[in-house]
């Protein structure tokens, strides 16, 4: 089990939710691009806009495809570029 598995689980429990693996790869790779294509501190704040879409009735893929999109277009971003 790696930290983050470790964490994941600890946290869940202390916050009485659960999340599947499929959910943990999705706000990790969208942290991932938006620090890359945007900028680092956009990643926590991205990740915690999706949770909010989601808590509000949005589905996870379109809102997480949605700000990705928004990160690829972002001045200063290159079209793809994923570190």
């Amino acid at each position: 089990m790696t930290t983050v598995d470790s964490w994941t689980e600890a946290a869940c429990a202390e916050l009485g939710v659960h999340v599947d693996d499929g959910t943990i790869r999705v706000v990790l790779d969208l942290a991932r691009d938006v620090a890359h294509q945007v900028e680092r501190p956009a990643a926590p704040v991205s990740a915690f806009l999706l949770g909010l879409a989601v808590g509000g009735g949005q589905s996870l893929a379109g809102a997480a495809g949605q700000l990705r999109a928004l990160a690829e277009g972002w001045p200063g971003s290159e079209p793809g570029e994923v570190g």
